[in-house]
């Protein structure tokens, strides 16, 4: 199974009209850190997964490809 969370993210800031930076300050996390799971260098720990799925109302199976909406 191909993990796709930095697409999957991407794709829900997209729908939302969010930059790095707003995302960012709504889950709590710094923007370099959503670049970097953007960029494919990092992946969210389980905890930030479920800040990405709360605040984007998916689940974190959605987040990292294991189902669709």
């Amino acid at each position: 199974m191909k993990i796709i969370v930095a697409e999957r993210i991407r794709e829900l800031m997209k729908e939302e009209g969010l930059t790095q930076v707003a995302l960012a300050e709504r889950v709590g996390v710094k923007q370099n850190t959503i670049s970097a799971w953007l960029l494919k260098k990092k992946e969210p720990s389980i905890r930030s997964l479920w800040l990405l799925a709360d605040y984007f109302s998916v689940d974190i199976d959605y987040l990292v490809g294991r189902k669709e909406l």
